[in-house]
């Protein structure tokens, strides 16, 4: 399948790139969610004449971001989860409760932006967590995890 990118999307291409993937990756997760469309001939002829309008969008969603990371530079929060007093937790801190703190602290975050490659913390103590704001932009926070009292 054949289709045109409307934004960057990580390892596939940039805003204008045709590309080829398999039929199940364009039709479910690209054209739905916006980032392509099929390359037919109208399609190609209809991005090339809104290419300006494609590019100053990418550029306003890359520059929003830019701005979010300067926020959250050095930026770091505490979370309270039960734990016993070895330090291990009875249940587990996953992205989901760290983007929940990080937006009650004042930087607003979904947690499709958390990225834990080792997957959820399990254990006292502070950790580095990656944060992927775009598809370029990405920055490391602090989360501090606490015994609650």
């Amino acid at each position: 399948m054949e289709l045109i990118l409307l934004q960057k999307v990580v390892n596939l291409g940039g805003l204008g790139d045709k590309v080829k993937v398999k039929p199940g990756y364009g039709r479910n997760f690209l054209i739905p969610y916006g980032k392509a469309v099929p390359a037919t001939e109208k399609n190609v002829a209809e991005f090339e004449a809104r290419r300006a309008e494609y590019e100053a969008k990418a550029s306003a969603i890359h520059a929003a971001a830019e701005e979010r990371k300067a926020k959250l530079e050095g930026a770091a929060v505490t979370v309270k989860a039960n734990a016993s007093t070895e330090g291990k937790l009875y249940g587990s801190v996953g992205p989901r409760d760290i983007a929940e703190a990080f937006t009650a602290a004042g930087f607003p975050m979904t947690k499709s932006e958390v990225v834990m490659g080792e997957g959820p913390i399990r254990r006292m103590g502070e950790f580095d967590i990656h944060v992927h704001l775009h598809a370029d932009v990405h920055t490391v926070v602090k989360v501090t995890v606490v015994a609650e009292a």
